[in-house]
């Protein structure tokens, strides 16, 4: 059973995380510990209580957002569900994060390396997981034969193109607005 105490450095671990997704999502990577801690109504020194360093809570956050995508996407895969199914999901968890994610693919290179692998391993996650539905699609003999990478990668980049370029799209969430086009449209790509 946890103490008091635990319960509370928990929920405030919490809380600086959840500021930090939205601060880092606003002002980007370069935002300072101080603006995480004023969001997160806490002192400053309360963050390196919870993270000894800047990295480190790039990291705690990174694979917090990974452990999220993977509980989404894991059960699916490992149902019987289909593509469409899949794909909304995978989009569905980055719609509750789109402006972090955005701000993380177009920054992704000036993070830490450490995080870098971290976000290497949160698409290594999804793709697993893709590739998982793709091959009963491929036993069912509906997908065309290309590498799984290819495939992997042509979902990221519909996406990341989309995020990245959302002024051309859509004034709100690019990724709301174009859901059901970027799933339609990319299964006919794969589909025989």
């Amino acid at each position: 059973m946890k103490t008091k105490r635990q319960i509370q450095k928990e929920a405030t671990r919490k809380l600086i995380l959840d500021a930090a997704y939205q601060v880092y999502a606003n002002e980007g990577f370069s935002a300072t510990t101080n603006q995480i801690a004023k969001a997160a109504n806490v002192s400053h020194g309360t963050i390196f209580v919870h993270f000894p360093t800047v990295d480190n809570l790039i990291i705690c956050l990174l694979e917090r957002f990974g452990s999220e995508i993977n509980e989404h996407l894991h059960l699916l895969s490992e149902k019987d569900e289909s593509l469409e199914t899949f794909l909304a999901a995978h989009i569905n968890v980055l719609i509750c994060y789109e402006d972090f994610y955005k701000r993380l693919i177009s920054e992704i290179n000036s993070l830490p390396q450490e995080a870098k692998y971290v976000f290497i391993n949160i698409q290594s996650v999804v793709s697993l997981h893709l590739n998982q539905v793709i091959e009963r699609d491929k036993e069912q003999k509906v997908i065309k034969e290309i590498p799984m990478h290819i495939i992997f990668n042509s979902w990221l980049g519909l996406i990341h193109y989309y995020l990245t370029n959302n002024y051309l799209f859509a004034a709100g969430s690019v990724l709301t607005d174009h859901k059901d086009e970027l799933i339609l449209n990319y299964i006919k790509l794969i589909r025989k």
